[in-house]
């Protein structure tokens, strides 16, 4: 069994997603350096009750930024549905290796070509879809 963490933004994009064998203060406190390392302190930290996200928090010195609530982690948790609806589709992984690449570049592709079809016009929906696709092929390329 192995465990995903997922660092998303308020706008609902994965920023970051880190595979461990361990949900442990350890492990959080590696994912948490790591993507504070690559986009920066945040203002607020949205996590669930987990005690080892309190105590990861207390070592890098961030828990007065640090929120949990009810339904105030409602934005990962939805964030973790496409991500299990392909992982059922491929029924389960292997090793840490191939779930860890899977993760990095379902999130990628998915932050890309996710467009939210139910808010805008097919017009539009269409314009940002080609938009997507072109800006993927050339990140490919």
């Amino acid at each position: 069994m192995h465990y995903l963490w997922r660092a998303v933004d308020n706008e609902g994009e994965v920023l970051e997603a880190f595979v461990t064998k361990w949900r442990d203060r350890r492990a959080a406190m590696r994912f948490l350096k790591k993507t504070m390392k690559r986009y920066g302190s945040p203002k607020i930290i949205v996590t669930d009750k987990l005690r080892s996200y309190g105590a990861a928090m207390k070592v890098i010195g961030n828990e007065v930024r640090q929120e949990t609530g009810r339904w105030l982690n409602n934005r990962a948790e939805n964030s973790h549905q496409p991500f299990r609806r392909r992982e059922r589709a491929m029924t389960k992984f292997r090793s840490t290796k191939s779930l860890q690449k899977f993760v990095s570049i379902h999130s990628s592709v998915h932050n890309h070509l996710n467009q939210e079809r139910h808010l805008q016009s097919r017009q539009n929906f269409k314009l940002k879809r080609e938009a997507g696709l072109a800006e993927w092929r050339q990140l490919a390329a």
